[in-house]
């Protein structure tokens, strides 16, 4: 069985620090066996406002992405004490009740300053838990961001070692939560059938 994992960031900024962060949680969650990852580039899909009815195919696509995985990755730039706009509105077009719901989702949030993104990674797991999100408690705050990326776009060593760690931990939750019950779930099915 696969375990498919939706992530995407709250930056559209070309080379942002926030799509270098998650490109290494990419990495790591790709490099882990039966895992497919699907990372949404939010900038392209055209979310109509609350309230506003939804004719994008685009959004639907990416509703039903979220609704079929196992769990995700939201990474946000912190801006003016909060998360991005983009993914307020992300969250906001994944229906009611939410895709999120039930879901594991690990968030992941970036800063320059030196108390890193706590504010927005709060006001995230909130709002994640508003829409019954399991927002998993090792949220990932990087600090000083400029800091922890070369010219290339390499991260310094405790960095890697923090996002791939925040990988493994969603996998890890994955594979002793949400996998049992699919699997339980499938065998009552099997035996109702019968």
């Amino acid at each position: 069985m696969a375990i498919e994992i939706v992530t995407f960031s709250g930056s559209v900024r070309p080379n942002s620090n926030t799509e270098r962060a998650l490109s290494v949680v990419v990495d790591a969650l790709k490099q882990t066996p039966g895992v497919i990852v699907h990372n949404v580039d939010l900038g392209v899909i055209s979310f109509p406002l609350p309230g506003r009815p939804v004719h994008d195919s685009q959004v639907q696509e990416f509703r039903q992405m979220v609704r079929n995985a196992a769990g995700v990755v939201i990474a946000t730039p912190e801006y003016f004490g909060s998360y991005s706009s983009l993914i307020k509105l992300a969250i906001e077009n994944l229906g009611h009740p939410s895709a999120l719901k039930g879901k594991p989702v690990a968030l992941l949030g970036v800063a320059g300053g030196r108390i890193g993104a706590i504010k927005s990674l709060e006001h995230l797991r909130s709002v994640g838990a508003h829409v019954g999100a399991i927002v998993l408690p090792s949220i990932l705050s990087l600090d000083r961001v400029r800091d922890r990326f070369d010219a290339d776009g390499t991260p310094d060593e405790e960095t890697e070692v923090l996002l791939r760690g925040l990988a493994d931990q969603l996998i890890e939750y994955i594979k002793t939560s949400v996998c049992p019950k699919i699997v339980l779930e499938d065998m009552l099915r099997m035996e109702q059938a019968k």
